[in-house]
């Protein structure tokens, strides 16, 4: 390998290098939170998004424009986060500055790494400096003024990582959410270990075919006795695959992608169509995947194809495994992480479309239940630790036959994911309303009105309503510090709304009682306590009494959440 030049297998031991040791640190980066609650994941989503890129990534392939575009493509559906998605759209632009090479040279490389500042920064409508966002651009920068007729990879790398790390310890100057906190900013912290361990890779020193490996789930078993020779096709055929657009069949820089996307949609449903390059990516449910292909296949040649009967994934004992039944024997996803909470509903049944589809994120039994109670269709297992992924979105949409799907993220780090998921699927019209707490989530859709014709209307009707909710939470300190003149004890419980905290004391139920007085809680009409999984039924009823003795004017309603991270959830309306 020429010291100025990097092909495609380079790029896929840097890739595999970046995972390993991004896995190998997460926890670091995850403990670097401006808030001493256990709910950092930023190491998580960024690994878990990676790792996602790294799995898509052919051993065979040696030009750097598919192994790149193959590892966008991965991070694009395993975003998780607002640091994986930004970490995804990072690699997008890379991948997208790499088309048309086998190779790429030092100029090469730095321009494509500058197109990845560009999509980061376009992907988060309010940049905000100090973060990963700074961080990446600083590096990009340094490194690309300091390229001249005598740099080699390793030492463009060398500025990289150098200017990395100079960045981020300026980033407390830039946030005061940091610099109070005494801690630097966590994306860019795996900014880092990404570029460290790529450089790792780059020399050798990881087992890339170990690391692959360890990023692919075993396929699941299908167990075809569920399609006899008297079945009768009923849920189509699960259709995915990716074609390459070759000259040799079409003009590639007139292909008309809409053209296509207007095909498909009158083939089947639960379409998910994109272009990265000469590459299409398509996901359909169709009963006639031959002629989907044969048409397809007129544009260029396949990479991948896969093909699926429906009702094998919907039928017996595979479809439900993993599933339990709640009290009204509903069925539903076991509530582990990367699973999507599905309520009974099988894709591709003969029903109608309704007007709306509902999904929402949550964590915890009892406020999913709360959530299906409410009308949702979908509740995607996911909060604070467990960021869903863009792809367990898309799957969410794909289990919903409606004109419309009405999304509520219910974290504001989730947000973002969701958007993701929005711009790449067109099975159906989605919309985000943007709340950010559970308690948002279950106002909100507490008081959706359906009946509206106009879904932008109804989302912007339930925005508007989301005002007057307040959400406090407590929660178990990580660790000393002061913030907003508080002087938080490591293993007290602190009570907090938004990003203020109000009190630090050591008994939860105490802390409740006195976030709830700095909150006015006793001026609602409304107060939801949601208890969580480490709290007993015995020291919920009892803070559910102090409240109400403290509220007397006050509705009080009690749900055994089963969340984790927050003891209490309080919701006043």
């Amino acid at each position: 390998m020429d010291e100025k030049t990097i092909d495609g297998v380079m790029l896929a031991k840097m890739i595999h290098g970046s995972v390993a040791n991004l896995r190998a640190n997460r926890n670091v980066v995850n403990s670097l939170n401006v808030f001493p609650v256990p709910d950092g994941d930023t190491g998580d989503n960024m690994c878990m998004t990676l790792e996602a890129g790294a799995s898509r990534i052919p051993t065979e392939m040696d030009d750097i424009e598919g192994v790149a575009s193959e590892a966008a493509k991965g991070m694009l559906l395993g975003a998780r986060g607002n640091s994986g998605v930004i970490l995804s759209r990072i690699f997008a632009g890379i991948s997208n500055g790499l088309q048309g090479h086998m190779t790429a040279g030092l100029n090469e490389i730095a321009d494509a790494m500058a197109q990845g500042v560009n999509e980061a920064y376009a992907a988060v409508s309010n940049p905000v400096e100090g973060t990963m966002l700074t961080v990446y651009r600083d590096a990009v920068d340094y490194a690309r003024s300091r390229i001249d007729s005598n740099t080699t990879i390793e030492g463009f790398a060398a500025d990289v990582i150098g200017e990395l790390k100079n960045s981020l310890e300026r980033t407390p100057s830039l946030l005061d959410v940091l610099r109070e906190a005494g801690v630097v900013d966590s994306g860019g912290a795996g900014l880092v270990y990404i570029a460290e361990g790529a450089i790792a890779g780059m020399n050798g020193e990881v087992d890339e075919i170990g690391d692959k490996q360890a990023t692919v789930s075993p396929a699941s078993k299908i167990d075809i006795s569920f399609f006899t020779e008297d079945s009768v096709l009923t849920f189509g055929y699960c259709t995915e695959f990716l074609l390459r657009l070759t000259r040799a069949k079409t003009d590639i820089e007139a292909f008309d992608l809409e053209e296509l996307r207007e095909y498909l949609n009158s083939m089947g449903d639960s379409l998910v169509l994109f272009r990265e390059g000469t590459i299409i990516k398509t996901h359909v449910h169709t009963k006639n995947p031959g002629a989907v292909l044969e048409h397809c296949q007129q544009y260029g040649e396949f990479l991948t194809i896969k093909v699926e009967n429906m009702t094998l994934q919907h039928s017996g004992n595979d479809h439900t495994a993993g599933f339990i039944k709640d009290e009204n024997g509903s069925v539903g996803r076991e509530s582990t992480k990367n699973k999507t909470f599905t309520d009974g509903y099988v894709p591709g049944s003969l029903k109608p479309r309704k007007k709306y589809g509902i999904v929402t994120v949550s964590s915890g039994k009892g406020i999913k239940k709360t959530f299906l109670d409410l009308g949702a269709d979908i509740c995607i297992e996911g909060g604070q630790c467990m960021n869903p992924s863009v792809e367990d979105f898309i799957r969410a949409f794909e289990s919903i036959d409606s004109e419309n799907i009405i999304v509520f993220p219910n974290n504001s780090n989730i947000i973002l994911t969701a958007k993701q998921a929005c711009s790449i699927f067109d099975g159906s019209n989605v919309r985000i309303v943007p709340t950010k707490t559970i308690g948002e989530g279950y106002s909100a859709i507490s008081m959706l009105n359906t009946e509206l014709d106009d879904p932008d209307e109804l989302v912007r009707e339930a925005t508007e309503g989301l005002e007057g909710v307040v959400t406090g939470h407590v929660s178990k300190a990580v660790r000393n510090t002061v913030k907003d003149g508080i002087n938080v004890i490591k293993d007290d419980y602190i009570g907090f709304c938004d990003d203020v905290i109000y009190n630090c004391v050591n008994n939860a139920q105490d802390c409740l009682c006195g976030l709830a007085e700095k909150l006015g809680a006793k001026d609602y009409g409304v107060i939801l306590l949601i208890s969580g999984c480490d709290v007993t039924e015995e020291k919920a009823d009892e803070a559910r009494k102090r409240i109400s003795d403290s509220c007397p004017r006050s509705e009080v309603i009690l749900i055994d959440g089963g969340q984790a991270v927050y003891d209490y959830i309080m919701v006043l309306e």
